[in-house]
């Protein structure tokens, strides 16, 4: 069975061993409060959080590790004006292997901003939120605990598509007009656009290429900081697909082309390069 991890919507049949992992989770990281994890709060997470909130789960290998609830202002889908994180929990025994942060990117994918709480006692808590962006937006005391809550908020990422196109193992970028760092064939969506169909045209606008929408498939989405955007994140869907012996004109954004090998695309590209890179490796399509 692949060990890909499947984001995908909470399910009754999931109750049992997500209240096991939410209570081990919860204790885990609020040692704090008295009776975490058990009694009233179980009961409520049972009877009214999973019944109530848009909850996702993480699986891996046929296994449930992380559970996310959702309140949302907007509706699913959107880039609508977001959604408040209610909780995300992760199984103690699969923390650190990118349960959480894929929960949260696959959040903001639907519906854009986030915003959260996070108490003040859990370090590792607001650790782990920082590095995924997350700014300080106010403070304020929990009612039911007396502990101080950290609320926490993150912009909607910028969405953007890549294409992943290869010769002899060596990745195709570009280079826009005033700017010293490469990036991959692509661009922003306009207004009403899929993404086969965004990158379908910036691929014209770009190269100079004629890349029917139908013939491209989705490869990855890559989730990362966006080059010179203060900060702000990426939300990235690679395709591959396409003629594969093409000959690219640069259009009047675009200062050049290139193909690189893997060293050069870390030392000359976009943040979101690495990702792209590790993945073509593991595959065999880039040398190591």
């Amino acid at each position: 069975m692949s060990s890909e991890m499947i984001i995908r919507r909470y399910r009754p049949s999931d109750q049992d061993v997500v209240t096991d992992l939410w209570s081990r989770a919860a204790r885990q990281a609020h040692p704090f409060l008295d009776g975490e994890g058990a009694g009233e709060r179980a009961r409520l997470l049972r009877e009214v959080d999973l019944v109530r909130a848009e909850n996702w789960v993480a699986e891996r290998k046929g296994s449930v590790i992380g559970l996310l609830g959702l309140r949302a202002d907007g509706p699913e889908g959107g880039d609508g004006p977001g959604a408040e994180v209610g909780g995300l929990f992760v199984a103690p025994e699969a923390q650190g292997g990118g349960a959480g942060r894929e929960l949260l990117e696959h959040a903001a994918a639907l519906h854009g901003a986030l915003t959260l709480e996070v108490f003040e006692g859990n370090a590792r808590g607001r650790r782990f939120c920082a590095y995924l962006g997350f700014t300080e937006r106010g403070r304020r005391t929990d009612e039911e605990t007396g502990h101080p809550l950290i609320t926490l908020e993150r912009a909607a990422p910028l969405k953007s598509v890549g294409w992943l196109h290869l010769r002899e193992g060596r990745l195709l970028s570009v280079r826009t007009r005033g700017n010293d760092t490469f990036y991959l064939p692509g661009g922003k969506y306009e207004p009403g656009e899929t993404a086969r169909e965004a990158l379908s045209r910036e691929l014209g606008e770009e190269l100079g290429l004629v890349v029917p929408a139908e013939e491209l498939s989705e490869e990855c989405v890559i989730h990362d900081v966006a080059h010179g955007k203060n900060g702000r994140r990426l939300h990235m869907t690679c395709f591959t697909g396409g003629p594969q012996d093409i000959a690219p004109v640069p259009g009047r954004e675009i200062a050049e082309y290139a193909w690189f090998d893997r060293q050069e695309a870390r030392e000359r590209c976009a943040p979101a390069h690495a990702q792209v890179v590790d993945r073509l490796v593991a595959q065999g399509r880039m040398r190591g």
